[in-house]
């Protein structure tokens, strides 16, 4: 895998909290990797549930099922989810 690759960054507000979020490819186009910014206590579960995805997206999990695996009984979406659902894989 290349040490860089393209990454697009997205500003999201997610249940009151502004995130920074990051998404790299693959030079195919396929989502690599995934990145959350929040500046808060809160960064650091944001950060390991983002490198968690990351392995899934390389490992060959598709979006789709990190995004359904990441909804919420109550039908309302957590950061990761958040940021996921603004790409289109």
């Amino acid at each position: 895998m290349q040490d860089r690759r393209a990454h697009l960054l997205y500003r999201f507000e997610c249940d009151g909290q502004v995130y920074t979020g990051g998404i790299g490819r693959f030079q195919d186009g396929r989502v690599a990797e995934v990145f959350i910014k929040v500046g808060t206590a809160a960064e650091t579960n944001a950060q390991d549930a983002a490198i968690a995805a990351s392995l899934a997206l390389q490992h060959g999990c598709p979006m789709d099922t990190l995004r359904h695996a990441l909804e919420r009984a109550s039908g309302s979406a957590g950061p990761l989810a958040t940021l996921l659902a603004k790409v289109q894989a």
